[in-house]
């Protein structure tokens, strides 16, 4: 998904994406799925079993216990056949977590008020991240096993949507910001690892990560040009 960029009159100028700029945010899969255009029932089959065998690798051993060798033999095809279907193991952890991405995305684009549109853009960052912790908390560690190598994290569709979700809110109540580097501050704040640290590691109640969030947006949204 790509957004119009806003930059203030005294920043350099950040290049503007080539070609037409889509004003309205669409649903972006993180992984292919059943319904890809020209995908044969076959290969949608495979594809399914192949999903079957990881997602009962991942409740019997967590996702450690997920590699491409284990998932061929769970599921009895050749090693090939799960690289060639996806990619690599990356690819095939993200395609376990494409579903409840794709809800997740229908909830903010969507959904019912104030996550989804109707409320305050302020109200609908809050709830946003919100949200986005309470999932992250619930798929964590499927979730650290699939993050992308330095090189590709940004550039996830999945990250994409999200950041150009909160680039949009940004721009409405923070018009006059740098709303492009604002968010990707945001957003570190709801990056996995950061989560496992706080409530594994330092044992935060995802209560009080909430709170902090809210906190942090009420501060950064409270200038003299927010909504």
């Amino acid at each position: 998904m790509l957004y119009a960029v806003f930059m203030s009159s005294s920043l350099p100028p950040f290049p503007l994406p080539e070609g037409p700029v889509e004003t309205k945010p669409v649903l972006l899969e993180i992984g292919g799925g059943a319904d890809e255009p020209g995908l044969r029932a076959d290969a949608a089959r495979n594809r399914a079993r192949l999903l079957d065998a990881a997602a009962r690798l991942v409740a019997e051993h967590g996702a450690a216990g997920v590699t491409m060798e284990a998932v061929a033999a769970a599921a009895k095809v050749g090693k090939g056949t799960v690289f060639r279907r996806f990619g690599d193991r990356t690819g095939l952890l993200t395609a376990l977590l494409d579903h409840s991405e794709k809800k997740f995305q229908a909830s903010f684009l969507s959904g019912p008020p104030p996550l989804g549109p109707g409320a305050p853009p302020g109200q609908r960052l809050r709830a946003f991240g919100c949200a986005a912790l309470r999932r992250a908390a619930d798929d964590l560690e499927l979730q650290l096993a699939a993050e992308a190598c330095p090189d590709r994290r940004f550039l996830v569709p999945a990250r994409r949507v999200r950041h150009g979700h909160v680039v949009m809110l940004l721009r409405q109540v923070v018009p006059d910001a740098d709303v492009e580097l604002l968010a990707q501050t945001l957003m570190g704040y709801l990056e996995p690892a950061l989560i496992h640290h706080l409530t594994r590691q330092c044992r935060m109640p995802m209560e009080r990560v909430q709170s902090g969030w809210s906190d942090l947006v009420e501060r950064l949204t409270a200038g003299p040009s927010a909504r």
